[in-house]
């Protein structure tokens, strides 16, 4: 059985939100591709040697813990509010932020996240108004633009791409 952490707003190993080299964050689950490419990324990053967290909306964390019941590519799973206060306090630092953005709002949290850290942030857009969101970016990051909403695959492209980009400066 594996034991929960007790810091607030993680749901995941304990212990393990302590060391994560990469932070996935994840938005309102809206457009169906953030699930499934998040837990690719999530599993790819691992093997390459890279430790994800996964800090999520409460929908898009219940959408995970449903898809990864054992916690396979998922195994520390966060609360993003919870998860960019720590940042806020200094507790909590990331070498990578790959960030879900398919409206404003992940906008916003990317954009945060690359205030208060000293992540690479990575901006993962994706829906149908990626292209528009892209533009409205202005912190320096890496952009990963894929309209397709259902078919994962356009995505999955992009981001192994970048993930071979990642792996390299290991």
């Amino acid at each position: 059985m594996m034991e929960e952490s007790s810091v607030a707003g993680t749901t995941g190993r304990a212990g393990q939100g302590e060391g994560a080299d990469a932070l996935i964050l994840l938005g309102c689950p809206q457009v169906p591709v953030q699930t499934s490419a998040a837990l690719y990324l999530a599993h790819a990053l691992s093997r390459a040697g890279i430790r994800p967290r996964i800090a999520g909306t409460p929908a898009a964390r219940k959408l995970v813990e449903v898809a990864d019941p054992e916690r396979h590519y998922a195994a520390d799973l966060a609360d993003l509010d919870g998860c960019i206060g720590e940042m806020a306090e200094g507790r909590g630092g990331y070498r990578y932020c790959f960030a879900f953005i398919h409206n404003d709002s992940g906008v916003a949290y990317a954009a945060t996240v690359a205030a208060i850290s000293q992540a690479h942030i990575v901006a993962v857009l994706f829906g149908e108004h990626a292209e528009a969101l892209a533009g409205e970016i202005e912190f320096p990051c890496e952009r990963i633009v894929a309209p397709a909403p259902h078919n994962p695959l356009p995505l999955k492209r992009r981001i192994d791409e970048v993930l071979t980009w990642v792996a390299s400066n290991q």
